[in-house]
């Protein structure tokens, strides 16, 4: 983050138009500190930021900018700078940019990019959105298995620059096929005159660019990579994916998965972007949804009116008893979903879970189960509340916080696996919706234990 000493100064030179200063000022800051000065500041000054931005690094400023920024300015850069921070751009940043812009936008600025650049561009928007093509760099270092340490050490003097990382270098045959990796620890360890098949490894992970971006999230998380080759069918080296586009996967499906969760679909773009009526149509039909359930609730509660009326006294412990039942169920779809995102269960671990679940839901219950029995006996000792049949209320109120919280955990941690069954998103199992199911189930079984135990005496 930009010092609070460097900040005031750079807003000074910019007001003064002192552009000399602003120029050598800005080129010792990084990229990112950069990008949030021009995102600080007003959008008359941005341009006037940008344009003098040495070439160099104008491009990795442009990439930490965020979308919003980006757009504003691409509208407001002349062609020529425009041309040259798009073709410096990195290919897989550039993708992630072009991909979120109309298709008119996104043709207008293909014709800037040069040849070369152009048919890169072109080839990964080719491949599916949400896929690893998308995300993959072709910026990567390759070397034949008979060149020398001492010879790939020069290529990477010469080359390196160019490339997305340096950690690891590729093996490739003479069809272009990946044969082996190359950590850069191996190649300075390694002696001058050694040959690369000599040092290289032969056993590494790949994937193909038409796999989910979700594929390379496990995989990094199990091999704990910088980089990761993608190959063709044929085993072609086509590019890599690092750990810093990963990292922008894994926080965008997180947060896909958190707004379902949340009992809403998925954002398209940030929330400070999405137009106030998109936002309305988001949540909408998931509430919509939610509140026909919970009116279930409440022809429940009218099946079960002549009960009420003859004691009254169970409509009291109506909130305790749905809400404990919710919340376990919501306990339970988040651990199972998080479980299954993580790769840590799959759809053949179903039994395991549901044995798990019931000796949870059955010892959840119990605790709860206790802690309502004492508190009514105890509510007893010195009111009139609940009559003298207080201990069979209570006894009714235990047993049904066991039920319904049984209930509860296995709906929610079963629900994600028939979701993912039906080849549905496991997230929308999301809290809003367990608990609905829940809430009136749990009344059918908090009134249908009342009808056994209170029977012939309240009821």
């Amino acid at each position: 983050m930009i010092g609070k000493t460097i900040q005031p100064e750079i807003r000074e030179l910019i007001a003064n138009r002192n552009m000399a200063e602003l120029r050598e000022s800005l080129s010792e800051l990084h990229p990112s500190e950069v990008a949030e000065l021009i995102m600080d500041i007003p959008e008359s000054d941005r341009a006037v930021v940008f344009r003098i931005l040495p070439k160099d690094i104008s491009a990795d400023v442009f990439e930490y900018l965020e979308l919003d920024e980006q757009k504003g300015i691409v509208k407001i850069l002349a062609q020529p700078q425009l041309a040259d921070i798009l073709n410096e751009m990195s290919p897989d940043d550039r993708t992630a940019f072009l991909e979120e812009l109309p298709d008119a936008v996104v043709r207008q600025l293909m014709s800037l990019l040069s040849p070369e650049e152009r048919t890169i561009a072109t080839t990964l928007l080719g491949y599916p959105e949400g896929s690893i093509g998308r995300a993959m760099t072709p910026d990567f270092i390759d070397v034949p298995k008979d060149w020398t340490i001492q010879q790939v050490m020069a290529y990477i003097r010469e080359h390196g620059k160019d490339s997305e990382t340096i950690n690891v270098i590729y093996v490739t045959d003479a069809q272009d096929r990946l044969i082996g990796e190359l950590p850069i620890r191996k190649i300075l360890l390694a002696s001058p005159e050694q040959a690369v098949q000599d040092v290289m490894m032969d056993h590494f992970v790949s994937l193909t660019p038409d796999q989910k971006e979700e594929d390379a999230l496990q995989i990094f998380r199990e091999y704990d990579r910088d980089a990761i080759p993608v190959v063709s069918p044929n085993g072609i080296l086509l590019g890599i994916v690092t750990a810093d586009d990963v990292l922008d996967i894994a926080e965008e499906t997180s947060t896909e998965d958190i707004q379902k969760f949340g009992g809403l679909e998925a954002l398209e773009y940030p929330y400070r972007e999405t137009p106030l009526l998109e936002l309305v149509k988001k949540r909408a039909g998931w509430l919509v949804v939610l509140f026909l359930g919970e009116m279930l609730t409440a022809t429940a509660m009218g099946y079960f009116e002549d009960e009420i009326a003859r004691a009254v006294v169970l409509a009291l412990f109506v909130p305790l008893i749905i809400s404990s039942g919710g919340n376990s169920g919501s306990q339970a779809a988040t651990l199972i979903i998080r479980a299954m995102a993580l790769g840590e269960i799959t759809l053949k671990s179903w039994w395991y879970v549901m044995r798990r679940e019931i000796i949870s839901g059955l010892m959840l219950g119990t605790i709860l189960a206790a802690i309502g029995f004492l508190r009514i006996a105890a509510w007893s000792v010195f009111s009139e509340i609940y009559g003298p049949h207080w201990p069979l209320i209570a006894l009714t109120v235990s047993l049904s916080l066991v039920g319904v919280v049984l209930w509860g955990t296995l709906s929610g941690s079963m629900l994600p696996f028939l979701l993912r069954r039906l080849g549905f998103d496991p997230a929308a199992s999301s809290a809003p919706f367990v608990a609905t199911l829940v809430d009136v189930t749990g009344l059918i079984i908090y009134f249908s234990i009342a009808a056994i135990v209170l029977g012939g005496v309240l009821l």
